[in-house]
Formats: structure tokens, C-alpha cells, sequence
């Protein structure tokens, strides 16, 4: 994949109770500011994201936020972004953030955070882009999903090289090393047009 310029991360809207993941959201942020990383993400001010957000800007980097118009009026839009991005639905903030991306990272959230992580690796499983996507496991937060994906390859519903796709680390530094040497897969032979 090489130098990537634009993460987009995927984090919950609350804190949630462990101060681990504020800390590694933090962490985070300021590598992304010493790396030159483009922080792209979903534009709140509130919980893990306001945290990361805030952190990039801190270390004087560079925050780009994509939200659609009916989260902006319920006031949980940050107003000292680099950048806002205003979408009509959630479905183009996603279609907007995918484009903007050389990659992405999740930290732990709640069911919105996971929609975005799957959305995002089923479109790589299709081979609708190429992009590495990360996650990265805070104190075990990822554990038991990472437990049912294995369960989801032993009954036969998960390739194992799908599996695969997902890179997961506990250390910032070993997963944006990760994500730098990613190369996506071909396009599945069951995707190509048969021929006639």
C-alpha cells in the first residue's frame, strides 16, 4: 500500500468506561499529526472521536469530518475541523469517506462503529477497493468479535483469506506498519464475468 496520507477512523460516540481506549485514541491522534496523517472521520465532538479529533488538532494536524445534515442539528458536530463535510444521509458520509481514504482503522464503539468496519471490509471482499482495514484491539475490547469471525470460518460461512483482510493489532505503531505493507487480494474468480 505504502505512504498513506488519509486514515479514516471509526470509534464510538460515547467514552465508554475503560481509560484505555481514551488513551490509545489520544496516542493515536498524535501519530497521525507526527506522521503527516490526515485524520478523516465522522465529524462529532462527543465521546472516543471527540477525543481523537481533538488530539490530531493538539498536535497541530489535520482533521477532516464528514457528517450528514441531520446529525449536524443535534449539536454534536465539532466546529474546529480543518475541514466539515456535510452529507445529505449517512449512506454518502460512508460512499465520502471511502473515497477520501488511503485506509481505516476502528476503535472500539457500539453498533454504528461496527455497520462501518463491515460495510467497509465486505466492499474489500468484493474487490470495490483496495484500501487496508484495520482494528485496533484496545485491552481486549475486540476479543470476542474476533472469536465469532474464527467461529464464522470453521462453519463455512468466512473464507479464511477473507479473514485475513481484517488487520488487527494491540500496538498503533505494528498496525500502521501493517496497514503500509497491505496488498489487496485479485478480485474473486467468482466475481469475474464468465466467459462466453
Amino acid at each position: 500500500m505504502g505512504k498513506l496520507k488519509k486514515i479514516c477512523v471509526f470509534c464510538g460516540s460515547s467514552d465508554g468506561n475503560d481509560s484505555n481506549v481514551t488513551h490509545a485514541a489520544q496516542e493515536l491522534g498524535r501519530l497521525f499529526s507526527e506522521r503527516n496523517i490526515t485524520l478523516v472521520y465522522g465529524a462529532a465532538k462527543i465521546g472516543v472521536m471527540g477525543t481523537i479529533a481533538e488530539s490530531v488538532l493538539q498536535s497541530k494536524g489535520t482533521v477532516v469530518g464528514v457528517i450528514p445534515q441531520f446529525l449536524k442539528k443535534k449539536e454534536v458536530v465539532h466546529l474546529g475541523l480543518t475541514e466539515l463535510i456535510t452529507t445529505d444521509n449517512m449512506h454518502e458520509r460512508k460512499l465520502i469517506m471511502q473515497d477520501i481514504s488511503d485506509g481505516f482503522i476502528t476503535l472500539p464503539g457500539g453498533f454504528g462503529t461496527l455497520e462501518e468496519l463491515f460495510e467497509l471490509i465486505t466492499w474489500l471482499q468484493l474487490g470495490l477497493h483496495t484500501k487496508p482495514i484495520a482494528l485496533l484491539n484496545v485491552n481486549g475490547f475486540y476479543d470476542d468479535l474476533l472469536k465469532l469471525l474464527e467461529t464464522m470460518v470453521r462453519n463455512g460461512f468466512l473464507k479464511m483469506e477473507n479473514y485475513e483482510l481484517l488487520l488487527v493489532d494491540t500496538s498503533i505503531e505494528n498496525l500502521l506498519q501493517k496497514m503500509e505493507d497491505f496488498r489487496a487480494p485479485q478480485i474473486p474468480k467468482w466475481l469475474k464475468p464468465e466467459r462466453t
